[in-house]
């Protein structure tokens, strides 16, 4: 089900494991309180799934989600 609501595209960092993820998501401002925007369902899946692989390692799945930043040691 749809919110009803004007929409924003923000970027969502996402982290799991030694990564971190930049994924691009749509936010809803819903006229009933446009006080702060939400997530859908779908939405909040999604990022779930990120946070998931991410954890897992599963650098190609992630790749094609967003941006990949990985941890790397520093000498």
């Amino acid at each position: 089900m749809r919110i009803q609501g004007n929409r924003l595209k923000r970027t969502r960092l996402v982290q799991g494991g030694k990564f971190v993820v930049a994924v691009e998501v749509e936010m809803v401002v819903p006229p009933d309180d446009p006080s702060e925007p939400c997530y859908e369902a779908e939405t909040v899946q999604l990022i779930r799934e990120v946070a998931e692989h991410a954890a897992c390692g599963d650098r190609e799945w992630i790749q094609q989600r967003g941006t990949v930043y990985e941890l790397v040691a520093s000498s």
